[in-house]
């Protein structure tokens, strides 16, 4: 007989009184034909999962699976009637993942979600979460998301286990910066950080990267602030040298949106700090290596990472955007066309810009650099 089952985040976050962002479900007790009788549209690669035909939510057949090869996407899956709910759950990484919930609203908690949500803890559902190396990320994912969670102690053991026999290292890159990309997108991204170095998974995902209480602040306060992730990316890697943020950016396959403006960040922060002090010569030079009159909304994002971690004291902020308004105000089109010789006409631009910025800001000629 055919059961379907609400299963996973959306039980979970139920539970927390979270809002449901999506729902999953689970199909006991049914083949891939009986689902297409139901109108049920499949979409499943490596295992049956189906639309539903008037909502298009995702229908999973209830399955087992076995681990054939290293990495996350090393695994056999198996689908019958005859596979149980609880023999589904039991493949999932977390118990506070591993609840389901029939229509009527009764729970099937197997393993101890309901106590584990209850006392905050996150604790794999067995043997088998070291199976999956994605797991190890996901989990500190969680802990970025959910406050005040704590990992538990035999959890953290077995992922400094999978991390000592290499399971992190076979991680494809696309699929760390995901996880990573999103844990930096959530409330806490600190404690996605303490959790990956806790277990050691840190140092073999970015090893270039120094974690420290300084740096724990400041994303943190990105993440209060409301940053996107370019900026949180910056802010992460503010106090890396841009050669190694090269290095983390190709091997981890980091958009160029986010290698771009971290690498600006660590390049230009002395200049940003010294910018109240400098002439408007050097301010426009500023602008000119970053890019600002093309992409003035990147040098923005500059200016907010750079903040983080000044407070409100950071008048740089304001200073530069007026110093950049006023040069981008220049108009250098006409100015081009007015020249007479087209090599002086990045000069004439330059000059221009320069003025602009002095008036704007008020500098004297014999401003000091």
């Amino acid at each position: 007989m055919m059961k379907i089952y609400t299963v996973g985040g959306a039980v979970r976050d139920q539970l927390l009184g979270l809002p449901i962002k999506d729902r999953d479900y689970v199909v006991v007790g049914a083949t891939p034909d009986d689902m297409l009788r139901k109108g049920f549209r499949p979409v499943g690669k490596d295992f049956p999962v189906f639309l539903h035909p008037k909502t298009q939510e995702e229908y999973a057949l209830a399955r087992t699976e076995r681990k054939t090869a290293p990495g996350y996407r090393g695994f056999v899956f198996h689908t019958a009637p005859d596979v149980t709910l609880e023999e589904d759950l039991v493949r999932r990484d977390l118990t506070i993942n591993a609840i389901a919930q029939a229509d009527d609203g009764s729970l099937s908690d197997p393993f101890g979600g309901v106590a584990d949500i209850q006392n905050k803890v996150f604790r794999h559902v067995s043997e088998a979460f070291a199976e999956d190396p994605v797991r190890i990320l996901r989990l500190a994912r969680f802990a970025a998301r959910f406050d005040g969670f704590t990992v538990a102690p035999a959890t953290m053991e077995l992922m400094r286990s999978m991390v000592a026999g290499g399971e992190v290292d076979a991680l494809v890159a696309e699929r760390v910066w995901q996880e990573v990309a999103k844990g930096l997108l959530e409330a806490h991204p600190s404690r996605m950080l303490m959790v990956l170095q806790e277990c050691g998974a840190l140092v073999r995902i970015m090893p270039e990267l120094p974690i420290d209480a300084r740096l724990l602040q400041v994303i943190d306060e990105a993440a209060v602030r409301g940053l996107d992730l370019p900026v949180r990316f910056a802010v992460l890697m503010r106090e890396v040298d841009t050669s190694l943020i090269d290095q983390i950016s190709l091997r981890l396959r980091v958009p160029n949106e986010c290698r771009e403006l971290a690498v600006m960040v660590a390049r230009e922060a002395d200049a940003v700090g010294m910018a109240l002090n400098l002439p408007a010569e050097k301010l426009v030079s500023l602008f000119e290596r970053c890019d600002g009159f093309r992409k003035p909304q990147r040098f923005s994002q500059m200016l907010q990472s750079l903040q983080c971690g000044a407070g409100d004291d950071f008048p740089q902020a304001t200073f530069l955007q007026a110093g950049l308004d006023a040069a981008r105000a220049v108009d250098a089109g006409a100015l081009a066309q007015g020249c007479a010789d087209p090599k002086s006409i990045p000069a004439v631009i330059h000059a221009a810009r320069v003025a602009a910025v002095k008036t704007r800001l008020g500098l004297a000629d014999g401003r000091s650099a």
